[in-house]
């Protein structure tokens, strides 16, 4: 059982073929209401591949509410660990321009998964074979439950986004840590090749297109991205990081799953929305035997 502790936001998204400058108003093309939040994408993108998934997290007692949880049952997502919480339900302002987003993020019921949640879930964090978390709930939550896993040994995946809530002394309770260039360099000031070398089989660094790098603890392996035409690129990470705790915990090599979830990752942009390009096992199995 891979356990998804996250945020869980209905995502407005607008496209727009101007970009609108300060003060100015422009006509969009499309507007749509998308489920998403980095846990709920991430927990779709795992269960969707076939793995067992349950999500811990907090929606508000309004109709975003409502839907997003039915939304996760229907991917078969376990939503045992999900609470109606007092504030709305958490959204996603997304504007969608010339194939690349800007998102503004209102936490809204997800800043009310605090410890106390977690301790009436707490059984199930223990069954876990996985932890995944990112960063868009409370620090203090994030904390908590690390300390939990590092007692019972349980292995955790950490996507730091927004990199900003990251901390360094979370790395020796961290198993896999999961930033992109630019988070990358926010959290170490450093170059990322200089940063793996630092934390051989730990860090990988995604690289968009180009794929995503390690270190093996004797060199860095960089592992190529699979071209493709972008129609959306929100959720792509989501994507990488969902299909790499499915093939991780599938007992495969560091490797294979770094390329198994980049893979996903680019069927993932192919479609729109976040969690609308999300691929099936035999999708994912198609495209490595087209390699």
């Amino acid at each position: 059982m891979i356990t998804v502790i996250g945020s869980i936001n209905m995502d407005l998204a607008v496209e727009t073929e101007i970009f609108p400058k300060q003060g100015e108003t422009v006509q969009g093309s499309l507007f749509k209401t998308i489920p998403g939040g980095k846990g709920a994408n991430q927990a779709v993108a795992a269960a969707r591949l076939g793995s067992k998934v349950r999500m811990i997290g907090a929606v508000g007692n309004d109709s975003f509410g409502k839907e997003l949880y039915q939304n996760l049952q229907n991917e078969n997502v376990d939503v045992s660990g999900i609470v109606m919480a007092e504030n709305s339900t958490g959204i996603a302002n997304i504007l969608l321009h010339n194939r690349d987003n800007r998102i503004i993020v209102i936490p809204g019921a997800n800043y009310d998964l605090d410890k106390e949640m977690i301790d009436r879930n707490i059984h199930h964090i223990l069954e876990s074979k996985l932890v995944m978390m990112q960063l868009e709930i409370p620090i203090d939550t994030v904390e908590y439950v690390l300390a939990i896993c590092k007692k019972h040994e349980i292995p955790v995946l950490l996507n730091p986004a927004p990199a900003k809530n990251f901390k360094k002394e979370w790395m020796n309770q961290i198993t896999f840590l999961t930033p992109n260039e630019t988070e990358c360099e926010v959290i170490f000031g450093d170059d990322w090749e200089k940063v793996l070398e630092e934390y051989p089989n730990k860090i990988i660094v995604t690289l968009g297109s180009e794929g995503a790098a390690f270190h093996d603890g004797t060199s860095i392996v960089r592992i190529p991205g699979f071209k493709t035409t972008a129609v959306d690129t929100t959720g792509a990470g989501d994507t990488f990081n969902g299909a790499f705790a499915h093939a991780i915990c599938s007992g495969i090599t560091m490797n294979e799953s770094i390329h198994f979830a980049n893979i996903a990752a680019s069927l993932s942009v192919e479609k729109f929305g976040a969690q609308g390009g999300m691929p099936t096992l035999d999708e994912v199995y198609a495209r490595l035997g087209g390699q």
